[in-house]
Parts: C-alpha cells; sequence; structure tokens
C-alpha cells in the first residue's frame, strides 16, 4: 500500500533507561518514511518524560490509567492515517513495522504476534479469545491499525493491556490480521508484575475481554 504516514504510539511508565533507544530504532526502522513518535507519559517517577521530550515528536504526560487508556489517548492524537502501536521496553523490535504496515492491504488491523508466548495465562488467553480473532498473540500491543477505523473506539473495560482494542476491532467489523515474530528476551522485572500476579492479571483482563465481547 503506498504509505502516506505512519504515527508510532508507546505507552510508558519508568522507561527511562529504554525509552531513548526505542524510539532511535524506530526512526531507523521508518527511515524515508513520513512519520512521528508518540510517547504517552503514565506520570512515571524517573526522568522518562524528560527523554522522551528531547526524542519524540510528541511526549505528554497524563495520569495514571494504564497502557489501554494511554495508547487510545496516542491514536486519538495521531495525525498518520497509520498508526502503529508498540511496547516501550525494547521487547518488540521496530525492524518489523515496515512488514506491520504492509499487512494493511489486507486487513484494518495487523498484530505481531510472539511464536513463542512467555506466561499460561496468555497461553490459556490464545486458545479461548486468540482463536475467536484470529490472532495468536491477543496481548500483543505490537499492532498497525487504520486509524479512521478505530478513529471512534470507545473503552469502557479499564486496563485490559490493548486487549480490549481488538475486541472493539472486532465488533465494529473490521479484518484482523497477523505476522509472526520471535519473541525477544524479556526483561527481568515485567511492568505488569511477577509471575503470580500477571497471570492473575491477564486472566482478569480477558475476563473483562470477553464479557465486553458479548454485551
Amino acid at each position: 500500500m503506498k504509505v502516506q504516514g505512519v504515527s508510532v504510539v508507546t505507552t510508558t511508565w519508568n522507561e527511562a533507561e529504554n525509552i531513548r533507544e526505542l524510539i532511535l530504532r524506530v526512526r531507523s526502522a521508518l527511515e524515508g518514511t513520513p512519520h512521528e513518535i508518540i510517547v504517552v507519559d503514565d506520570s512515571s517517577t524517573d526522568r522518562t518524560l524528560d527523554i522522551a521530550r528531547q526524542f519524540a515528536d510528541v511526549a505528554v504526560s497524563k495520569i495514571r490509567e494504564g497502557q489501554t487508556e494511554g495508547l487510545i489517548f496516542g491514536m486519538q492524537i495521531a495525525k498518520f492515517p497509520i498508526i502503529v502501536t508498540i511496547d516501550a521496553d525494547l521487547e518488540n523490535d521496530p525492524c518489523l513495522i515496515p512488514d506491520l504496515v504492509g499487512k494493511l492491504n489486507e486487513f484494518d488491523v495487523v498484530v505481531a504476534s510472539r511464536t513463542r508466548l512467555p506466561r499460561t495465562s496468555e497461553k490459556w488467553t490464545a486458545k479461548t479469545l486468540g482463536k475467536m480473532f484470529g490472532v495468536s498473540d491477543f496481548f500483543s500491543n505490537f499492532r498497525a491499525y487504520k486509524k479512521h477505523a478505530i478513529a471512534n473506539f470507545k473503552l469502557r473495560g479499564g486496563e485490559t493491556f490493548g486487549g480490549e482494542l481488538l475486541v472493539a476491532a472486532k465488533k465494529n467489523g473490521l479484518g484482523i490480521g497477523e505476522i509472526m515474530c520471535e519473541p525477544s528476551t524479556r526483561r527481568r522485572n515485567p511492568r505488569i508484575g511477577g509471575k503470580i500476579k500477571a497471570n492473575f492479571r491477564i486472566l482478569f483482563a480477558s475476563l473483562k475481554c470477553f464479557i465486553i465481547y458479548l454485551l
């Protein structure tokens, strides 16, 4: 597809050690393509926002509401017709952005699905919600969207780690596709919490997404 421009949106909370590197990698991946990088900071207590303002095109702070609200906020202020969302912790490889964007020839939303899921809760969700939605990594937030298709999304589930965005896409009749990618090394202390806490939070988010989809 002819790419008029790409808005890359990421949310941050205490990502001072990663945000500069992420932005530089995204710039490299989109060299020659009109683009902007939007950082939505979730009230970090470190220097994340200061660093983001030096390197991103847009860096804004908001009250701490979680990743999903931050993503939709950034998507709403994006200026280009294609939006890519990406995690700030360097677990997503920006080199895959052109592949994601290219797949928008066929779909309205494209997910970069990991070939191996690290948590039991994510594997369970892949076999349930993922199968319903045609993706093998329901909670991957490394995605590409056609902006016009998601412009009117309204969220009501609180923090669903981006899951409700796929629910909204499905309920609005959007085409959802995926590309597969090898997972990068996970960070030592995931933002979502330790093993037990993370699995519980993901399972709770899955339940909310399932209920929202049925309503």
